[in-house]
């Protein structure tokens, strides 16, 4: 579990909570079963409608995914410097045949195992590279999906807000001849679907977007870092060549060092 958005979560979730405790004694009005269902049932409604549904569930499962830990580090980015550079030496001294039993270990990974795949079948770089960055961008463009709904549902939920509040004003100016002295009472359960609308949106889906969304472009920029780190395999360049152009991409304070690595050694 990633804590630092959990603990996020949680002081959000506190704050809302504790101004409502130091405004009021009377917490349960901010409580209306009808207005959950109309501000969620609706979203969800709209957004099946709109979209297909197995990218729905995937937006589902994205916003649950924002709690769990992002696999790419910078230690990683530093890492994948450091395989294709070791490739580089073993292309180097044993020729390009002695990487085909790479393949197998990084089966787990679609792209780098297609990457080195190419190489080993004689690709020129500008072709390795035109075919990298088409899985690189395709990838991206997928994944995306699930963020580009959330977004959708971010902006559908504060309408049905919007509608439960105008459904919970038109019952309540219908009963304004019987008992006046709920009209009160009633608009403030009317707010509520407004309130949980903006809530959902706020609090959930938008984040939600945002981290999915910056995830996959962190995971972007690794296949971009790989692929051009492959091309200069496939060119046979020096692997200290390979070291300072991998590097370029990288921030300073994650740059792979051949010569520490060697020193540790």
């Amino acid at each position: 579990m990633s804590i630092n958005t959990f603990i996020a979560f949680v002081l959000c979730i506190s704050l809302f909570i504790g101004a409502i405790v130091i405004s009021t004694d009377n917490y349960w009005i901010f409580v209306s079963a009808s207005s959950f269902v109309m501000v969620i049932g609706g979203t969800l409604a709209a957004t099946f409608l709109g979209q297909e549904a197995r990218y729905v569930l995937l937006a589902l499962r994205g916003i649950m995914s924002t709690f769990t830990v992002q696999r790419i580090g910078r230690s990683i980015l530093n890492q994948e410097v450091g395989r294709i550079i070791r490739w580089g030496y073993m292309s180097q001294q044993k020729g390009v045949a002695a990487l085909d039993a790479e393949v197998q270990k990084v089966q787990a990974d679609p792209f780098l195992s297609f990457g080195l795949e190419l190489v080993l079948s004689g690709y020129k770089a500008p072709e390795i590279r035109a075919n990298l960055q088409s899985v690189a961008n395709s990838t991206f463009e997928r994944n995306m999906v699930p963020a580009n709904i959330c977004k959708s549902m971010a902006s559908t939920a504060p309408a049905f807000g919007m509608i439960g509040t105008l459904v919970g004003l038109i019952i309540m100016l219908d009963d304004m001849g019987t008992d006046p002295s709920q009209l009160g009472k009633g608009l403030a359960v009317a707010l509520n679907t407004t309130l949980y609308g903006v809530i959902l949106a706020r609090m959930v889906c938008v984040p939600a977007a945002n981290k999915m969304t910056q995830r996959h472009e962190i995971h972007r920029f690794r296949h971009e870092l790989l692929l051009e780190g492959l091309a200069l395999l496939a060119e046979r360049k020096n692997p200290r060549f390979i070291q300072d152009r991998m590097n370029s991409f990288l921030d300073p304070a994650i740059r792979f060092d051949i010569d520490k690595q060697l020193r540790e050694k």
